[in-house]
């Protein structure tokens, strides 16, 4: 088995499209979440700029969290914001024991 993976994205809407942007995001939770792999998939919104939100997500493994990065709804949820994000960072963490 590969080592546990902390995944923090952070998505910053176009100002006009960010309830589009919150829509799409929230349609990804709950699939996401009974996905193989996934221990923890939370979406958070910030209280001052409504159009950045983090995503903070567990996976098993890489592997797995890879194989969620190319299913349907993820591929979706890609077409519907294409035009309607300024700024996309993924980035992977290791947990310290």
């Amino acid at each position: 088995m590969g080592q546990l993976l902390i995944i923090v994205a952070q998505i910053k809407a176009k100002k006009e499209c960010a309830a589009l942007v919150e829509t799409e995001l929230l349609k990804l939770v709950e699939p996401t979440r009974k996905e193989e792999g996934c221990l923890q998939y939370d979406l958070h919104q910030d209280n001052q700029s409504p159009e950045l939100f983090l995503i903070y997500e567990k996976w098993e493994t890489k592997e797995l969290w890879l194989k969620h990065r190319v299913n349907d709804h993820m591929a979706r949820f890609r077409k519907a914001i294409e035009c309607a994000v300024d700024d996309f960072v993924v980035n992977e963490m290791t947990v310290f024991p």
